[in-house]
């Protein structure tokens, strides 16, 4: 099963807060309080998206965690990588590089481009639209037009 870690759905969760309500400042408190996740999880959360330069925190009486830029200009991509680290379908589709079944693989190729794919799908979504209560609507074809799933018989 391909699944995202829990922390990262609570980073989506985490932002997506911030996201509908950008004017405000939020400590990690008055997030966790917003979303119903425990301060720890939360703090630790913010703090990697922090270093990601997704999440911006300010200092002072006024200060918290602000998005570094419009939730239209940050990817679900972008949510994932600064948890997870990139995104790949397998180890030999998220970096060139030898692999001891290089020789007799024969699937190394179609694996980068199902990547491809779910990185291209994964960009397209914004946090503008996970913070939005209306369903997301996916393009119907494929973001990457180069990849080719047919299977011949």
């Amino acid at each position: 099963m391909l699944k995202l870690s829990r922390l990262t759905d609570y980073a989506a969760v985490v932002m997506a807060q911030i996201a509908r309500h950008p004017e405000q400042s939020y400590t990690a408190a008055k997030l966790a309080d917003a979303v119903g996740l425990p301060r720890p999880t939360v703090s630790k959360t913010l703090k990697m998206l922090v270093r990601a330069r997704l999440l911006e925190s300010r200092r002072g009486a006024s200060g918290g965690y602000f998005l570094a830029r419009p939730a239209s200009h940050i990817t679900a991509i972008d949510i994932i990588t600064a948890i997870e680290g990139p995104v790949a379908m397998t180890e030999c589709s998220q970096a060139q590089g030898e692999c001891e079944l290089a020789d007799t693989c024969g699937v190394a190729d179609n694996w980068q481009r199902v990547s491809l794919a779910v990185r291209g799908l994964l960009d397209s979504v914004t946090l503008a639209h996970l913070s939005d209560t209306a369903p997301i609507k996916l393009p119907v074809q494929l973001p990457i037009q180069s990849v080719s799933l047919a299977v011949e018989a």
